[in-house]
């Protein structure tokens, strides 16, 4: 298991751990950095009609353990056993954090990330049913920004999350961005 405080310390500095396919863990800090400006998120159009349907409810921290195994269930995943255990871990000490997407009594996809002060990490998402993991995005930015969170990182910009909005900035600028949400008294709950 990662050491929880070794884990925070690296979100604090910018790197977070991925495992490689021989199991062992290595810290990334991407440059450019991709990142999700909460003020300036886009739902697109079909998105917003499946929100209005009201399919989905939204929980928070309801099954953590089992949204980090739903996201590690791909054929090609850098989540291995150790990040699971040292993410649970997180989840007990009150940092990292799941929101979830239910329909019909039952878990239909959601997120997982890390909170320190004002950021927000996101590691990973999963569906079983169309839209699902998607809802629990806008879920996730309507939390922060109601929060009043300053930072939620996405670590690399993929076609999924530009859609929303997602950009990518220097390495640079994303750790003065960092250095100040992470000071920010804030709570995710």
């Amino acid at each position: 298991m990662i050491a929880s405080e070794l884990l925070l310390q690296g979100y604090r500095l910018g790197v977070f751990p991925m495992a490689m396919e021989d199991n062992a863990i290595e810290w990334f800090s991407p440059d450019p950095r991709a990142i999700m400006l909460l003020e300036e998120f886009h739902v697109p159009h079909a998105l917003q009609r499946v929100l209005r349907k009201g399919v989905f409810e939204i929980k928070i921290d309801n099954r953590f353990a089992e949204v980090i195994r739903a996201c590690a269930k791909r054929e090609d995943t850098w989540i291995n056993p150790e990040i699971v255990e040292s993410y649970e871990r997180l989840h007990e000490l009150g940092y990292a954090h799941s929101v979830e997407t239910w329909s019909k009594g039952k878990l239909a996809g959601g997120l997982y990330g890390v909170a320190i002060g004002g950021a927000f990490f996101g590691e990973s998402m999963f569906h079983r049913e169309r839209d699902a993991s998607k809802i629990a995005l806008v879920a996730l930015v309507e939390h922060l920004r109601a929060k009043k969170f300053a930072l939620l990182d996405t670590q690399w910009l993929t076609p999924h999350l530009q859609q929303f909005g997602a950009i990518e900035i220097s390495r640079e600028h994303y750790l003065r961005l960092l250095g100040r949400a992470v000071e920010l008294p804030r709570k995710f709950l």
